[in-house]
């Protein structure tokens, strides 16, 4: 899939129609577009994101959650992105489209596809969103609804952080320390190398299993299955209820916030004591102290989550060891039926031997050799076979990944657990006292003369911060009783499926149940050697990006991707096999690491969609440069679109470097404040040009 065309229409700084070309000749894959600072460089980026994805492009990266939050929230920035001339000029309309090429739509034979998302200041009515097959409103758009045929035919929301993005803020994905932070990422992860669609299906099929026996429950039973399906029901309800309330409350708390912060500024300049540039730093220390707060909070709770098994340790082990036996009595059984399978092949060898016709073999001599056969066979062939008490019974029935899953929280208490949680208690109790610093600094710092309207703004800004307050509560209130309605609806779920798999498939559904049995069996199998597949792959591709492009040549000697159940981890381990935590590498280290997880996941993907790269060169030496422009960018996609400061995130020596493979370049031309234009130079001509209207050379 490519790009062919781009067009804003009075978003933001692009006023009128903005059109960009994006089509190649098929050898050059890079297209640059580049502007001084305040140009308009994020905005085209963020434009695309918006155009895919509307309100909730605040999903895809924390560059455009921050956007909306900073301007008070969704509905206040979509009013915002109106281009000032064009509202002077009561021209309430904008729109973003983008034109794909060379896309594929199972049975749905198409050219180019078009994406359009509009919408008019004026009415507020909501956003538009049109899609075009081949110049024709499509009905598979129209039937599944637009905002899903994007996420499932263009791309899905969960993994376009990794084809939009800023070079400069993805060390973020180096800095995945949470497990909710981790299963977020693990659930991209998933999307992009194609294990999730696996999953679907399997999932599909034991829900039609399910549903077929069913149909032979009895009246008693329908009645408890009808039964539990309501409650499910009612809590989906409920949670989906909840999701709304939150997302609302959110939107009125930055609402709130951005009222708040801007009396604050009026405040700091009336009290004189700090600039509004040093607010501005002692805000930005706050907002990372507040998410680093957040982040020890969400570790702090699944400590919490961790606690209850290590007080019941003893029972914790019993379980351990009642797997480790259940384990074994399978291998048992398995061995067992291997012994007796050899037995009666050598048996039913001997007997086939030619004999006089009038030999008889006696019924306790075949019982004397048989046992003689079993004996030796297990001794030479099957001697490891741990013995059991024959009474003994199989109580839990664990998967493998299940099994891991539960080692992993038994090896977490035996060796790490104590002093985790230790220090995440002491983290937490330090960056909360570092951010009560830095908020009674800026208190301090407020204007506290008795003059009446000062006295006004601080009672007002007094009951938006007691408004916020008690918002974050309810918010809170809300996402415990999301919880609570998830684990119900996940218990209810089990009693399902409990109650059905104990129920006999009727006659006319046997032959079905048989089939999907097998076809579940084979894709459980599938996905779990696609898994392994897939995981020795993306090691291997992560470990060639970082020699490639690292300083240090073989300073990560292995990358282990760990897979245990719905949780992802990428550990790097160094020539000693010890490992190398990501948090201690340096900055630069951090960004070579993410470049290199980036490309192998695009490697590794079945998804073929342009990559666009802000601040393409941030924070690189001039090797590291080097090594990203010869080896990432014009390697990554077969479409490469980069937003780059010339001269400082982009040399003259490395944009030589790159020319070989740049199809087009544009320059962002800034007319006035509230207006920017595309300009299409030759590759050529590019360098000269930026200079000669930016840098005053000839």
């Amino acid at each position: 899939m490519t790009i062919k065309e781009i067009k804003l229409y009075n978003f933001r700084i692009y006023k009128g129609e903005n059109a960009i070309d994006l089509t190649s000749d098929g050898e050059k894959n890079i297209f640059v577009v580049s502007g001084r600072n305040g140009f308009g460089k994020t905005t085209f980026l963020m434009s695309m994101v918006w155009c895919l994805y509307g309100r909730n492009m605040q999903e895809v990266d924390d560059l455009y959650k921050k956007e909306i939050v900073d301007q008070g929230g969704y509905s206040k920035y979509i009013v915002n992105s109106l281009n000032r001339l064009a509202k002077t000029e009561e021209d309430y309309n904008f729109h973003v489209s983008i034109t794909f090429t060379n896309v594929n739509i199972p049975e749905v034979p198409c050219k180019e596809i078009v994406v359009k998302r509009s919408y008019n200041t004026k009415t507020s009515v909501g956003e538009d969103v049109e899609v075009l097959i081949d110049g024709y409103s499509s009905e598979l758009a129209k039937e599944v609804g637009q905002e899903i045929f994007i996420r499932e035919f263009i791309m899905p929301i969960e993994i376009a952080k990794f084809f939009f993005f800023d070079a400069e803020k993805i060390v973020s994905l180096a800095e995945v320390n949470t497990a909710e932070q981790r299963q977020n990422l693990s659930r991209a992860y998933s999307e992009v190398l194609g294990i999730k669609k696996y999953e679907d299906i399997k999932n599909e099929l034991e829900n039609l299993q399910l549903k077929l026996r069913q149909e032979s429950a009895s009246a008693i039973e329908k009645g408890q299955l009808k039964q539990l399906e309501v409650e499910v029901e009612t809590c989906e309800a409920r949670i989906e209820e909840n999701h709304k309330k939150v997302g609302e409350l959110r939107e009125k708390r930055n609402e709130k916030n951005k009222d708040s912060r801007d009396i604050q500024e009026k405040l700091i300049k009336a009290g004189s004591l700090i600039t509004v540039e040093e607010l501005q730093r002692f805000r930005d220390q706050e907002d990372e102290l507040t998410k680093r707060q957040n982040e020890l909070q969400n570790e702090l709770k699944d400590s919490y989550d961790i606690i209850p098994f290590a007080i019941a340790g003893e029972k914790f082990l019993e379980v351990s060891r009642q797997l480790e036996n259940e384990a074994n009595h399978k291998a048992t059984q398995f061995k067992n039926e291997n012994v007796n399978d050899v037995t009666n092949k050598i048996l039913t060898d001997l007997l086939n031997i030619p004999k006089p016709e009038k030999l008889a073999i006696d019924h306790q001599v075949h019982d004397f050799y048989a046992t003689a056969f079993k004996s030796l066979i297990r001794k030479h062939f099957f001697s490891d076979t741990e013995a059991l008490p024959e009474d003994f019974k199989i109580v839990h029935e664990f998967s493998e990944s299940e099994k891991n899953e539960l080692h992993a929280v038994l090896s977490n208490i035996r060796l790490s657990f104590r002093e985790s949680f230790k220090r995440i208690s002491g983290d937490f109790n330090q960056t909360k006292n570092e951010l009560n610093g830095i908020r009674r600094r800026i208190k301090d710092a407020e204007a506290n003369q008795e003059d009446p309207i000062i006295e006004a703004y601080r009672k007002n800004k007094e009951e938006l911060d007691k408004e916020i307050i008690r918002i974050d509560g309810t918010i809170d209130s809300l996402n415990r009783e999301i919880g609570e309605f998830n684990n119900e609806k996940t218990q209810k779920g089990k009693l399902i499926e409990t109650l059905s798999r104990k129920l006999k498939v009727s006659e006319n559904n046997l032959e079905k149940d048989t089939i999907i049995t097998r076809n579940i069996h084979n894709l459980k199998d599938f996905i779990t050697k696609f898994k392994a597949k897939k995981k020795e792959s993306l090691e291997e591709q992560i470990l060639s990006g970082l020699n490639t492009l690292l300083h240090k040549k073989g300073f990560i000697k292995k990358v282990e991707v760990e897979i245990i159940g719905d949780d992802i981890d990428i550990v790097l381990k160094n020539a000693r096999g010890e490992e190398i935590k990501k948090e201690s590498l340096s900055k630069g280290e951090q960004q070579m690491y993410a470049t290199a997880l980036l490309r192998g996941l695009v490697e590794e993907s079945d998804i073929q969609f342009p990559v666009f790269i802000d601040s393409p060169m941030q924070k690189f030496d001039e090797q590291h440069a080097e090594n990203i422009v010869k080896y990432f960018y014009p390697n990554i996609s077969e479409q490469v679109v980069i937003f780059p400061l010339i001269n400082k995130e982009l040399t003259e020596r490395e944009f030589n470097i790159l020319s070989k493979h740049i199809a087009q370049t544009y320059l962002i031309h800034n007319l006035h404040e509230d207006k920017s234009e595309f300009l299409s130079i030759a590759p050529e001509n590019f360098l000269r040009t930026y200079n000669r209207m930016y840098n005053n050379a000839d």
